[in-house]
């Protein structure tokens, strides 16, 4: 008896089996890429999606040895602030404007930025589902002949099991959801103009959707009937495949784009907008950054300087004392999104000189990501939101040198799960919890998390990097003229 956790992302479609004493038995993946039509445009058409289920689960079976058979449930998880219109039959009329898209500005140009924030916990922003509906309603050729409006996440789901359903925290993301009423609040749905019975409904993550439809056996390869959970999105089932599922972890997940954030039992609202609140499981919220280019700014490091491998570029950074020899680093390749949100923010070094080498930039880079999400947690711990300790998932928890950096930097100790690919896992976890597997999403992430490895932080190195900290958010604040000219 295995489950199966699919994580739909930006690049590649992963499938993960996990069996019954929850332990990852296989995994595989399907690649895929974006398209970018227009600047600022970013699209992906759900067919490529679809497409990817059946390869990649068949070898995730493969490898686990288990047959399509032994699948008893599985679960999606995937990219955020997805926009995928369809007609009445479930059609995609038009390619999903993905999460990276800001096509839809002048959407929000006249909405009041302190209401959305009050009422949803989020920011104000084009990237959020409700903008682009806005866009999509007033400029697709195809809109007349929308009946829902789906994230990525909801799509598959309804794909699979016939069902139009998504769970809190995909919801609140939306920009449409009422914190407080846990569920699409009607002022908010007035504001962007969007009718409720064009969303897909709401409920639990880990509660069955439905079963596989004929069309849904078709593209998983898994039986008619194998029950289907709501899932959730990445930034989510992230969390929860790193075990950081109650209060008193800071979840840090570093894939392209570095999440940082943590469970709160109570609802809290960052009134300067550098986290937002989001609906999470067992009514408690999950409040975070959502990201800025972190592993992004490292392949780009790789790139650039002509460096193999991430691990060769750890190897070069360890060479290095704390601090880089006064290099910094500002991680807006994409824009800021720490210690403020600025769009047009850009990446920057400052402090080169001839003594400066690949070494102490690909030093520069790390440190800077990690001051990045230093800023995260001190807002969190303003906002009164426990942050003792810290869990990487992700690519990037891969490299020791990068995690004791992040321990050091932070002052928390930090702990590496022995699964890096949190996702996938997270959506695995759903699964269990949905056929009965676990008694609890808790109880199945604090199974699969596996073992832990931990990083405490050196006092000395922390007292390094308090200067060099200080000195990376004056330049930040120095070039902000800059980036809102």
């Amino acid at each position: 008896m295995a489950v199966v956790g699919i994580d739909l992302g930006t690049q590649s479609l992963k499938a993960v089996v996990v069996d019954d004493g929850l332990r990852l038995r296989g995994e595989a993946s399907m690649p895929y890429q974006p398209a970018f039509p227009a600047p600022g445009w970013a699209e992906q058409h759900p067919s490529l999606w679809l497409d990817a289920l059946s390869p990649a689960i068949a070898g995730a079976l493969d490898r686990a040895g288990l047959k399509p058979s032994d699948i008893k449930g599985m679960a999606i998880a995937g990219q955020l602030d997805g926009c995928v219109p369809v007609d009445a039959s479930g059609r995609a009329l038009a390619p999903c404007i993905i999460w990276m898209d800001r096509r839809a500005g002048d959407e929000v140009g006249a909405i009041d930025a302190g209401f959305i924030r009050e009422r949803t916990g989020l920011v104000l922003d084009a990237t959020h589902m409700a903008a682009k509906i806005c866009w999509a309603a007033r400029n697709l050729p195809e809109a007349r002949k929308v009946a829902l409006w789906h994230q990525p996440v909801s799509f598959v789901v309804a794909a699979l099991c016939g069902r139009a359903v998504m769970d809190h925290a995909l919801a609140s993301t939306t920009m449409l959801y009422g914190l407080r009423e846990r569920g699409y609040a009607g002022d908010l749905l007035d504001t962007f103009g969007i009718d409720r019975a064009s969303l897909p409904a709401i409920d639990e993550a880990s509660a069955v959707a439905g079963g596989l439809t004929a069309a849904g056996a078709a593209l998983t390869g898994l039986p008619v009937g194998t029950p289907l959970a709501v899932g959730t999105g990445d930034d989510f089932s992230a969390a929860i495949g790193a075990g950081a599922v109650v209060p008193g972890v800071v979840a840090c997940n570093l894939g392209t784009a570095e999440v940082v954030g943590a469970i709160s039992d109570e609802l809290r609202l960052d009134g300067e907008g550098m986290v937002e609140t989001h609906g999470f499981l067992d009514n408690r919220y999950f409040i975070s950054n959502p990201g800025w280019l972190s592993g992004g700014a490292v392949t780009w490091f790789l790139s650039t300087f002509g460096v193999g491998s991430p691990a060769a570029m750890s190897d070069l950074a360890a060479t290095i004392a704390a601090g880089s020899d006064g290099l910094l680093f500002l991680p807006a390749l994409s824009g800021a999104m720490a210690p403020r949100w600025i769009a047009n923010a850009r990446g920057a070094f400052y402090g080169l000189t001839p003594f400066h080498g690949t070494a102490a930039c690909a030093r520069a880079v790390l440190e800077g990501c990690a001051f990045a999400m230093r800023d995260v947690i001190e807002r969190l711990d303003e906002l009164g939101v426990e942050t003792p300790r810290i869990r990487l998932s992700g690519g990037g928890a891969r490299s020791r040198v990068w995690a004791q950096m992040r321990a050091d930097i932070s002052g928390r100790p930090v702990e590496v799960a022995s699964v890096a690919d949190a996702s996938p896992i997270g959506a695995a976890i759903l699964a269990a919890a949905a056929v009965g597997l676990s008694t609890s999403v808790r109880e199945a992430a604090e199974a699969l998390s596996g073992d832990i490895e931990v990083f405490e932080p050196d006092p000395a190195a922390l007292e390094a990097y308090d200067r060099s900290h200080r000195r990376y958010r004056t330049l930040f604040e120095a070039l902000s003229p800059l980036h809102t000219d």
